[in-house]
Formats: C-alpha cells, structure tokens, sequence
C-alpha cells in the first residue's frame, strides 16, 4: 500500500510539472507605495473643538503616508472619500493662528433662519515661508496666507471639516522638517567637471524606501532651477528594471535598463552620480547592474570611497592661503605682505580683485581717473588691461576650468546693470562677452556677483536681497535663469556673499547688528546665524571656502571662524579697512 501511494503521489507531480511555463515574463513590483485607505490612520480626539480641528489637521497636512491619510481623518464622510492631496505644498510658519469666522451672514429675502449651531466657519492665518514644488523643490516665499473651513458636527458629536478640502497643502515648517528629508542629489557639470547638488525633499518614512525614492529623483532629470546648467546623463530610455532592494548581506542593488551603448566613461559617471546622491540615505556597498550586467565593466559594487575625486576643479588647493586688499594694494592673507607684480608693490591701484580657482591668475578692478578698469593676468606679472571700463566694476569672479587647464573666464558688474564676462580666445587676447541677465535685472541694481565654484549658478546681491539663478550655457550664449530670493522679507541688507565649505551652502554678511553672518542653503530653506558676540557692526565683506575658515571684515578688522557658535577670533595678520577673498 505505501509503494501505491508513493506511485500515486509521483504521478500527481508530475501532471502538476507540465503546467509550469518554461520561462515568464518578469514583472516589476511597484515602488513602495502606501494602501489607499480612507480610515487607516488615527482619528481626531473626540472632544476637539472646530478651532483644534482645524490645527490638527494642518499638522496632520505634514505626514504623506497612505496617501495624506492623517489629514483626511479629519473631514467628513462625504470629503474624506473624495479627497486626494496635492503634490505641491506650501509651508507656513507654525505660530499660524485659527479663529471662528464672525463675519455675519448678509440678509436674504428667502431665508430667515438663524444661524446652524452644528456648524462654524474657522479661518486659518499664517506667514509663508516658500512651496515645495511638483518637482520636490524648495521655492522662497513670503507673504500672508489664509484659508476657511467649514466645520461641522457630525451625528456621534464630533467635529469634522465640511468644506471641500483646500487646493493648497499647508504645512507647518517644523512638521515639514520632521517628515521630509533634504537629500543633495547629484548632476554633472561638464563646464568643471564635478558633480553639482540638487537639493529635494523626499518623505522620511518609511526608511527603508528611501534609496528608491533617491533614484526616482535622479531618473527625473534636474530641477527647474538646475535644468540646463547640468547635464541629464540618463536618457529617455532609461529606467529602473525593478524596485531598488536591500540585500541579505547588507548592500543595496540598482537594476537599470535601457543603458545598451552608453560608453565606459558615461556608465563610470553615472555610476559616481547614484553614488553621491545615496550618501545622504545609506552608507551600505551598492550593487549597481545595467541590463543585466554590472553597469561599469569589472565594477558591480560600490561604495563613495571608491570615486575619484571630482571637486578638484572647483576647489582650490590648501596651499592658496587667500589674500585682501588694503589700501589699493593685494596683500596675503598667510603673512600680510604684498603679493609680487604691480597688484602688491602699488604699481596698480587696486579697487578689488579676484584669484583664478588654480591660483595661476589675477583679475583686478583699478581706478583710472573717475573710472575704474579691468586688469587681468598671470599672477605676478604684469596685467593689462583688458576692453572693460565702467563708472563701477563689481568685484571679479572666475570661471572653474577643467581639471590640468587654466581658468580663462571672468565675470564682472559694469555699473551695477550690466553682466559682463570676458574670456579668453585661443589667441591669448581677453574678448568681452555678453550674459543674458534679463531676469536676474528685473529684480534691480546688482551689486555682488559671485559664480560658484562648480559653474553652474551665481550667487548675487540686488537691492540688498540674496539671490541665486542658474547659468546655462549654449552654444556660445550664457544665461541667468531661474533667479531666487533666499529668505524674503527675513535676510534684508545682504553686503557681502561668497560661496561656503560645500557647493551646497552660501555665507553672508548684513549691516544688521542682529544679523551680521548667516550660513544659508543653496535653496534658502534653512538659515543659521555665526556668533556676533566680538564683531562690531557694520560688516562689510566674507571670504568663504572648502576646507578653510570663514573671515569676515568688520569695523575693526579681520576675524576668522570655522563653526556656527565658535567665537571669531583675530585673522592672524589683520588689518583695518581690508577686504579678504579665497580663489574663485
């Protein structure tokens, strides 16, 4: 009998073998994605007046998960079912007030009826502060907001929101820091190339799906205050063959398609530009496949250390120490002693001037009469002048150049309404160049402009605002575009700006005793205040770069400081009336 039902079950397996298909076709399991419910998230306190429902739901609008499922506990039957946020979020202050509406119902001729004691009209006001927009960027903002709802009683006697809900999400910006996570994702710059940041927002949870989240932000291209100054090295064919996954072993895998014929050297960048922008999420080797191979050739795991550096060409080398000018002569900041050539010894009248990123260079703003000129060379030697006057010249700035090459372009204000940039022609002659600054002009006079050091925007001051735009290069035009204030209407009397530690921070000076130095991001989302206990208002100029100090000049001279709370201490060779830059 054992031997029968053996027979048997054989038989049975093998009848059940002929039904499996010898191949099938793979199927993609969808980014984590949350149930959309309506009832799978905790519902308000039952004794929460129409002002409380109100709050809470705005502090609700902050949690993404299952769709806005924390917000939508908060409306009725009716608007819970048929609501769905949307993308774009406008974050507001948090010490936004909510107040009953008392504003009284105008008369009819066909309705006398008192007023409904099951339902109140709140009006909700706050300060905003910028939008997170449709591409997960943050946009400046400022102004006053205010919207109203109807809240009504429902059966049970609790309170719920009748109106149809609001176009706008509002978000309080302490529930939107603690529910999104900043993530730098990274483009190529071939004008320097490096890697430049594209700082998003994604949500914090669940943890897990963050590196898919990351990947997602990359196959979609820059932003638009990035789109054509980088590079997309992804192209349109190009997507994820499956779910960005976690490994047994601890390691991430990335499985591309749509890469067949990209050369060695775009599949090594690509491979750098996944990497760098999952540093903020993992610290784990990632597994980096393309159409069923490793994407780089002998290469299918990967970490950061394994990158070569590509912030050469736009960092300058720990053996430029910096220099100011003082008294119309271009001093060092290392010993205080005039550099050689006529920019130190005081054969040149020096109004300002600029270093090259690979220090091999000098451009120099002089006074010629009631003019001033524009002086470039190489360090040290003589520096003609080149075809560029003005009643003003702002403070140079330099171009990066690419790693073993000499910087060859320089960028100036003429009389604060003009952008001028002047470049170097493969004669060896300085040619004057037009910028298309029309947007970046509508906002008013310019009067600090600095490029950053991997090319790809300009930092400036206008009207005493922070500002930054975009430099997208065609063909032989250059273009300012998406111009930004940071902070409008917090960070006014801006005098002074330059480049931070990262390309992803700015640091300025104001003539506000309560504000002299911030540190902002590229974006303007967040803002930090340097100590100001030892400095004494006004200050007038910064000098900030990678791995260096940050010098600020105030009434009385130079003062360094590396940490936001640290206390400025005297620059070693201070000197009243100076005014320090770092290469760039």
């Amino acid at each position: 009998m054992r031997r029968v039902l053996l027979l048997l079950a054989c038989m049975l397996l093998l009848a059940s073998c002929a039904n499996v298909p010898q191949e099938s076709q793979p199927v993609v399991v969808p980014v984590e994605k949350a149930p959309q419910q309506v009832n799978d998230a905790a519902e308000p306190p039952p004794n929460a007046d129409p002002l409380d429902i109100v709050r809470l739901f705005i502090k609700a609008n902050a949690d993404p998960w299952s769709g806005n499922a924390a917000s939508r506990a908060f409306f009725d039957d009716k608007q819970r079912g048929a609501w769905k946020a949307n993308r774009s979020i406008t974050i507001i202050d948090k010490t936004f007030s909510t107040v009953y509406d008392t504003t009284p119902t105008p008369p009819t001729s066909t309705s006398t009826a008192p007023p409904d004691p099951n339902e109140r009209t709140v009006s909700m006001r706050g300060s905003m502060l910028g939008k997170i927009s449709s591409d997960s960027t943050f946009i400046p903002g400022s102004g006053s907001v205010e919207q109203t709802f109807q809240v009504r009683k429902q059966a049970d006697g609790a309170w719920r929101i009748s109106s149809p809900p609001p176009p706008v999400l509002y978000v309080t910006d302490d529930e939107f820091d603690g529910n999104y996570n900043r993530v730098a994702v990274s483009f190529y710059s071939p004008d320097s190339g490096t890697f430049v940041p594209d700082l998003r927002y994604v949500p914090a949870k669940p943890q897990s799906g963050l590196p898919g989240r990351v990947m997602d932000m990359i196959l979609q291209g820059p932003s638009a205050g990035l789109a054509g100054a980088v590079k997309n090295l992804f192209g349109d064919g190009v997507s994820l063959e499956s779910n960005v996954t976690n490994n047994d072993d601890g390691s991430l895998t990335v499985q591309l398609s749509g890469l067949t014929g990209a050369s060695p050297e775009t599949r090594t960048l690509i491979a750098a530009q996944i990497v760098l922008s999952m540093t903020a999420v993992t610290s784990t080797r990632i597994r980096l496949l393309a159409d069923g191979a490793p994407l780089v050739r002998d290469h299918e795991y990967w970490r950061s250390s394994d990158l070569p550096s590509y912030s050469t060409a736009s960092s300058p080398s720990l053996d430029l120490l910096g220099m100011m000018t003082k008294g119309g002569r271009v001093l060092s900041l290392g010993d205080g002693n005039g550099i050689p050539g006529p920019a130190g010894n005081g054969g040149l009248p020096v109004v300002s001037a600029a270093q090259s990123i690979d220090g091999k260079r000098l451009a120099v703003v002089a006074q010629d009469g009631d003019r001033v000129s524009l002086h470039i060379g190489d360090l040290g030697r003589d520096l003609p002048a080149v075809d560029l006057s003005g009643g003003t010249l702002s403070r140079p700035t330099w171009r990066p150049s690419a790693v073993g090459s000499t910087s060859n372009e320089v960028w100036t204000v003429v009389d604060h309404s003009i952008i001028a940039r002047m470049a170097l022609d493969q004669k060896g002659n300085w040619q004057r160049q037009s910028v298309n600054a029309n947007d970046l002009l509508a906002l008013g006079p310019i009067g600090v402009l600095r490029l950053s050091r991997d090319g790809a925007r300009v930092a400036a001051t206008v009207n005493g605002q922070l500002v930054v735009a975009s430099v997208v290069r065609s063909g032989g035009t250059v273009t300012l575009r998406e111009p930004r204030v940071l902070q409008p209407g917090v960070l006014a009397d801006v005098s002074d700006v330059d480049w931070g530690a990262t390309a992803e921070t700015l640091v300025v000076v104001t003539s506000s005793p309560s504000q002299p130095v911030e540190r902002l991001t590229v974006d303007g989302r967040q803002m930090n205040a340097y100590n100001s206990s030892n400095l004494t208002a006004p200050v007038r100029a910064v000098a900030a770069a990678p791995n260096r100090p940050i010098v600020v000049a105030d009434a009385g001279g130079l003062w360094n400081a590396t940490e936001l709370g640290e206390v400025w201490r005297p620059q070693p060779h201070t000197q009243a009336d100076a005014d320090p830059f770092y290469p760039g």
